[in-house]
């Protein structure tokens, strides 16, 4: 199986490099009709496939290469058990490094506060915070061979990244319609 990859985020797959090939050419003189034309380092034939790990080895290409694809990296690899070719996938995210991590982690907490921001759901907010900090360091836990990842440097990223959520505009009881 032969991964086109376009843009480093469109992903064909096809079942041989004839196919492969092919396709591109077609591709390509499609896009010169409407004068555009592909980008030759972003534009990828990669072999993925149950030889791909001995073909490379035979040309000392080495390893087959990964691709992202939605929210997975694709690795081709051998299971330990018996030797066999599967596909590992790995979310993404999992090992960026840490800044790149927490300002997406930021984005999408404050996103899920403005969203959700009303009086009395504070503590709401705060616990979607804590549960993400929670989830944050299994996920940095399990990225290495190492011992887990201690709760107080985790609280120091939160602190640091993951502001607490504030509500902005007090709504008074004739905003609300409540009667006292």
């Amino acid at each position: 199986m032969i991964v086109v990859r376009f843009a480093g985020d469109v992903v064909l797959f096809v079942q041989g490099k004839s196919d492969a090939d092919q396709f591109r050419a077609e591709l390509a003189e499609r896009m010169r009709k409407f004068n555009l034309e592909l980008h030759p380092e972003k534009t990828q034939l990669l072999e993925f496939s149950p030889f791909a790990i001995n073909n490379g080895q035979r040309r000392g290409a080495g390893k087959p290469e990964t691709f992202n694809f939605l929210v997975f990296t694709h690795i081709c690899i051998k299971k330990r058990s018996n030797g066999m070719y599967t596909v590992l996938r790995q979310t993404i995210r999992m090992h960026e490094p840490i800044p790149e991590v927490d300002k997406w982690l930021q984005a999408v907490v404050r996103g899920h506060n403005r969203y959700n921001k009303e009086p009395m759901n504070t503590p709401a907010l705060k616990l979607f915070r804590f549960q993400v900090g929670w989830f944050w360091q299994r996920t940095l836990s399990r990225r290495s061979q190492h011992d887990r990842v201690p709760w107080y440097r985790i609280r120091r990223l939160i602190n640091r990244w993951l502001r607490f959520p504030t509500v902005c505009h007090h709504l008074s009881s004739a905003h609300t319609g409540v009667v006292t």
